[in-house]
């Protein structure tokens, strides 16, 4: 099965140019593709996944992808699909970014022998000389065509308008595409649809000054089932990076998914046959429920290890209690099998105490604050009126409850705060 048949297949495909000619490239010749990603922090997130997977997949096919980190086009910034102008980077931010880019990046893809590239476009857009390139380059961009593109169009209706500055990106990235396909014979962009404009004028520049048939493809924008963009919550971004956004929280994102959700996101982010994925479709309730638990494993490994994956999954059953993976559910997924039991895991957050200092002594309220799963008294007492505060499962009724030794469990107590707020006392 061709590369871009899996992708179709998967639901990665929103667009594509010269279909049939891609398809007779890819499956002719081990190619080299590459997607743009911005700098504007040290971390991508989940709303970045979709475009990783397809470079991941092109790799696992045979392909070489090049992750393009724009260094200098972030010192513009990308006005597609925004409504703002973006604040200026400086240089030492941008490397500091692409650091922790590339740190994400080799969770998902192999760099060793060049297997796959990282490169950088500052290191031929800083050098650019104005005259030459309004003389090389300007020449074949249409003004007409340009302000055409829905990046463009959005921009120009914004209140802010569009800048000169941001005009001049769409001929950066199409020159871009054509230095990686001068220099890695790189002949096939992706990116998500809002890119479309941009990767078509990049083909068109590719073919008139170095005379190769370009390609493009492009990704849907993944929205969750309640028509929420991929990636956001309550509580902001959800970031690949673990000192942003813990192994144990993003486990639980996935974890929390809607049902209806559940196959498209075990075929866009995960490696698992579609066959199995297939048998998901059917499912519901508990069974349901259990392939949202290998779905958060896979992806967790993916992003993060095995290892965290396990303490993530551990870490979940110690907060909501048992759970079986029975060994026919989505077979190709590594998660143990079997039943898993309710234990103690350092993934939770927790604190250390003296028992003296808190049995008969402490207000709940007060442990509550301590714990930052409120924020203040106020908030803490506001949130044992609505009902959301627990100890050990035990819905807290009273404002001046104190802990007693029958809250203790085995020398630790669990609190909650809502639905997924949990922190663990753990005594000495």
């Amino acid at each position: 099965m061709s590369v871009l048949t899996v992708l179709k297949e998967r639901g990665f495909i929103d667009s594509v140019t010269h279909t049939k000619e891609l398809e007779d490239h890819l499956n002719n010749n081990k190619i080299s593709c590459y997607i743009g990603f911005d700098p504007t922090a040290s971390s991508l997130h989940v709303g970045s996944l979709v475009c990783i997977m397809a470079l991941a997949h092109m790799q696992r096919s045979g392909h070489r992808p090049i992750a393009l980190v724009g260094g200098g086009t972030g010192l513009i910034g990308d006005p597609s699909g925004k409504t703002e102008l973006r604040k200026i980077l400086t240089p030492e931010l941008i490397d500091e970014n692409k650091a922790g880019i590339r740190n994400q990046l080799e969770r998902f893809l192999d760099f060793s022998d060049d297997k796959a590239l990282m490169v950088d476009n500052a290191q031929w857009l800083t050098t650019l000389e104005y005259i030459p390139f309004l003389r090389d380059i300007g020449k074949h961009f249409s003004i007409n065509r340009m302000i055409k593109a829905e990046s463009y169009k959005a921009r120009m209706e914004s209140d802010d308008g569009l800048t000169f500055i941001e005009f001049n990106y769409m001929l950066l990235q199409a020159y871009d595409f054509m230095k990686l396909a001068n220099t890695h014979d790189c002949l096939l962009q992706m990116g998500g649809s809002d890119q479309w404009g941009n990767i078509v004028a990049g083909i068109d520049l590719v073919r008139r000054t170095l005379g190769k048939q370009a390609f493009g493809i492009t990704f849907p924008l993944i929205t969750t089932a309640s028509g929420i963009k991929m990636g956001k919550t309550h509580k902001g971004a959800v970031w690949l990076d673990p000192e942003r956004f813990s192994p144990y929280e993003y486990y639980q994102f996935w974890v929390n998914c809607d049902d209806a959700d559940v196959p498209k996101f075990l075929a866009l982010f995960t490696f698992l046959s579609m066959d199995e994925i297939e048998g998901v479709k059917s499912l519901e309730g508990a069974d349901l429920n259990k392939a949202k638990i290998i779905l958060a494993y896979e992806v967790t490994k993916i992003a993060h290890g095995e290892q965290e994956a396990l303490k993530s999954l551990k870490a979940s059953v110690s907060v909501f209690g048992s759970i079986e993976v029975p060994g026919t559910l989505l077979p190709g997924a590594t998660i143990p099998r079997g039943k898993h039991c309710s234990v103690s895991d350092e993934s939770v957050p927790s604190s250390l105490y003296n028992k003296e200092e808190v049995v008969d002594k402490m207000l709940v309220i007060d442990l509550l604050t301590q714990t930052l799963l409120c924020k203040s008294k106020s908030d803490a007492r506001r949130l044992v009126q609505q009902g959301g505060a627990y100890i050990n499962g035990e819905r807290i009724v009273q404002m001046d409850q104190v802990v007693v030794n029958t809250d203790v469990n085995g020398d630790e107590i669990l609190l909650r705060a809502g639905k997924k707020k949990y922190h663990k006392i753990i005594f000495k």
